[in-house]
């Protein structure tokens, strides 16, 4: 997993089914899937990008795309968002590529709305936005986990002139053509001191077995294991202290009815 270093972002504008996703798994590190275009238009193909990603074993993060008017509306996008997303997801973006707001000094505090209640939820949130836009709406100003921007130069499939301001994630084309689909695609590429590890939640090395003895957690790893919850990679190998989100541990308690 880890030489790869594709990123590509789809929508519903990529039809699943034109996909070759036994492919796709041989050459993408990071699927970015958007699930929705502000609240009420719910992206057509994001349930089954997401099914094939975890069929393909690629890892997916999630992204919105922003059209709230109001700093009270972000948060009902965001939690309406949240409300969508699959839990499998790696991490979540909000996506501000226009003005929404009635002027655009509110731009900055939507936003910043909108991410505050993906973050407490428990999700690491980037924030995506056009490099023309990053100033003058303020989103240089934001607080978000990292930063992801636009640049295509000429736009050819290639990476040309890199963004001015530093980011995470450097989208260096919304014509990419790859072999497994047959049209154009917006291609990403790691552009900071952040790892593809570190948005994939991969930064920690296996932990052997014998090694869980004498950890806080020996007796309910030892349960898992014998209940078949916790299993082992094909060395024997498996992490300990690997994270669980507050929206997944959420989710595992409701589902052992211990929130009622």
């Amino acid at each position: 997993m880890m030489n790869k270093t594709l990123i590509v972002d789809v929508s519903h504008h990529q039809i699943t089914s034109n996909i070759n996703w036994a492919k796709a798994a041989e050459e993408v590190a990071l699927m970015i899937i958007r699930v929705q275009y502000g609240s009420t238009v719910i992206d057509r193909e994001y349930v089954k990008h997401v099914n094939n990603c975890k069929k393909y074993g690629i890892p997916f993060a999630h992204y919105a795309y922003a059209r709230f008017v109001s700093e009270n509306d972000a948060i009902v996008e965001a939690r309406d968002f949240l409300s969508r997303i699959d839990l499998g997801a790696k991490f979540l973006v909000v996506d501000v590529e226009e003005q929404t707001t009635p002027t655009v000094a509110q731009m900055k505090p939507a936003t910043q709305a909108f991410i505050d209640v993906c973050k407490a939820s428990g999700w690491k949130v980037g924030l995506y936005t056009g490099h023309h836009l990053y100033k003058p709406f303020g989103m240089d100003k934001v607080n978000a986990d990292f930063l992801w921007l636009p640049r295509y130069g000429s736009n050819d499939g290639t990476q040309q002139k890199k963004p001015d301001y530093p980011c995470e994630i450097w989208q260096y084309t919304s014509k990419g053509k790859v072999s497994w689909y047959n049209g154009n695609l917006d291609l990403n590429t790691l552009n900071g001191s952040k790892s593809l590890a570190w948005f994939i939640g991969e930064d920690e090395e296996p932990v052997e077995k014998k090694d869980y003895e004498g950890h806080w957690a020996e007796e309910s790893i030892l349960k898992a294991m014998n209940k078949g919850v916790l299993t082992a990679n094909s060395e024997g190998n498996f992490r300990v202290n690997e994270h669980v989100t507050r929206a997944q541990l959420a989710t595992v308690l409701d589902r052992l009815k211990l929130l009622e």
